[in-house]
This record gives structure tokens, C-alpha cells and sequence, in this order.
């Protein structure tokens, strides 16, 4: 599935399921959860934590995807088409960090 066609199968959900988008500043209170979740998975599997009960059944890629459904939804709400969004941030970062990285003696 491309961006573009992410971004049309949630926003025909929405009107189908969803009945309405929420408001953008409530859809982005859920993205901070969202990510938190993520964040709170990724502690426990790859950091120094360790697992609650509660947390022993997430799914690292289900937790991804929910941070994408509502990051997708604030595009499809604020009018940005994020294939362009992230292109441009590509060449964004290219530019800018042409051999920044490169002479990182940390990633050496």
C-alpha cells in the first residue's frame, strides 16, 4: 500500500466507521498516547526495563501502526499529502546532511 493510498483508506474508514475525524487537537492529545505506548513497548523489549503483565501481549507492530492511523488522520485533517511531505523532507535532509553523518566518528 502506498501513502496516498493510507491516507484515502483511512479517511474512507473515518466516513464509514469513524462517522467524523476528531478534532485535530483531540487526535493529537491520541497521538502523544499513541507514542507513548510505542515508547513504553520498546523500554521493555530493547531497553533495560522490564515487562508488566499488562504490556506481555503488545504487539510492537500493531503499536507502530496505531502511531501511523493517527498521525495519517492529522494529515488527512490539516490537507497534507505526506508522500510529498516526506520527499521533500528526504531532500531536506540530503542536502543538509550530506556527509555530517559520514564524518560522525561515533558512527564509525
Amino acid at each position: 500500500m502506498t501513502i496516498v493510498q493510507a491516507q484515502n483508506k483511512i479517511d474512507e474508514w473515518i466516513k464509514t466507521y469513524g462517522v467524523k475525524y476528531f478534532s485535530e487537537l483531540t487526535n493529537l492529545g491520541i497521538l502523544m498516547e499513541e507514542v507513548g505506548e510505542l515508547s513504553r513497548l520498546m523500554v521493555r523489549t530493547y531497553g533495560d526495563q522490564s515487562f508488566k503483565e499488562s504490556d506481555k501481549e503488545k504487539d510492537l507492530a500493531d503499536e507502530m501502526a496505531d502511531v501511523l492511523w493517527v498521525l495519517i488522520c492529522l494529515a488527512n485533517q490539516t490537507g497534507v499529502n505526506l508522500t510529498e511531505a516526506l520527499q521533500k523532507n528526504i531532500e531536506k535532509k540530503t542536502t543538509r546532511d550530506a556527509v555530517r553523518h559520514l564524518q560522525n566518528k561515533k558512527l564509525q
